[in-house]
């Protein structure tokens, strides 16, 4: 039995390595493709010659790419907005999380407060409230339009908040005893045991407002001001923004609008494929919930 067993685990693990290893291929060659199309001559393009290996080497796409002044502002836009968006988000979650990880008990109307948190979960005024108190309070065309609309990701708040929730209670009552405050505890006890879900939910916060690219289109007035997804979507669905001269009418000659448009979105994934493999680490400790003893 001890046997037939081992043989069956092994079996297991290594449909599991397959099956993982393949599905992994499988989202990573699109990317591959991309990368190998950006990279080709606009004749290899279009004869379709090109798989996931450049063909007639070139970097003229990303020639013309960088030299576009929309792009780098663009860019510089996204930048802001995931700086500033993601120290909002993760303070706001802390506030919000901490207090209603709590007994109710310690902390009357508990429920109360978890149950309006949830109900903007299933449910939302729509785009027009929005879009109207965005605008009644001059907030339209500025970043802080793109930034206050996700202040507070309830997703983000409910692991947060499950997270505390799994922390011995005897760390908070020991504190309690030698006289420390909610805030001390809070900064000193929970934060630094708390730094695996802290780094999953920095991660889910950086790539919620890197690929958000809508509310750009929806809040900003004018392109100048929109972020890098935002760019990259009016480039995706018309190329004409990119066309401002004779001189760019030559150069799409000679790249093609498909290998423009793949060095765009490439150069649009570098971030969060730079940023990913540190935060990884704590990636499954973070998403784990629960899982500290006692």
């Amino acid at each position: 039995m001890i046997k037939t067993a081992s043989w069956a685990y092994r079996g297991f693990t290594i449909a599991n390595y397959v099956f993982l290893i393949s599905l992994s291929v499988l989202c990573v060659l699109p990317l591959i493709h991309l990368l190998a199309m950006s990279l080709s001559s606009n004749n290899a393009v279009a004869t379709g010659s090109v798989t996931f290996w450049p063909v007639e080497f070139t970097w003229k796409s990303y020639q013309f790419i960088m030299d576009k002044p929309e792009f780098m502002a663009s860019f510089i836009i996204s930048i802001k907005r995931v700086v500033l968006g993601v120290i909002v988000n993760m303070v706001l979650t802390i506030l919000v999380a901490y207090p209603l990880s709590k007994e109710a008990a310690s902390f009357k109307g508990r429920t109360v407060y978890v149950w309006i948190f949830v109900f903007t979960m299933l449910f939302s005024g729509g785009i027009i409230p929005i879009y109207m108190t965005m605008r009644s309070l001059g907030l339209l065309d500025t970043i802080w339009a793109l930034i206050l609309t996700h202040a507070v990701p309830v997703y983000n708040v409910v692991i947060l908040l499950n997270f505390f929730r799994a922390l011995p209670k005897e760390l908070e009552e020991a504190a309690l005893m030698d006289g420390a405050g909610q805030w001390r505890i809070l900064w000193n006890i929970y934060l630094p045991l708390s730094t695996p879900s802290l780094a999953t939910l920095t991660l889910f916060a950086t790539v919620s407002h890197w690929n958000s690219w809508f509310d750009g289109i929806l809040f900003m007035n004018s392109p100048s001001h929109y972020p890098l997804q935002s760019y990259l979507y009016t480039v995706v669905v018309g190329l004409d923004t990119l066309i401002k001269s004779n001189t760019d009418l030559e150069m799409l000659a000679l790249i093609s609008d498909r290998t423009a448009r793949a060095a765009q979105i490439f150069l649009g994934a570098i971030p969060i494929l730079v940023i990913y493999p540190f935060l990884q680490r704590y990636f499954t400790k973070g998403i784990i919930l629960g899982s500290v003893k006692e």
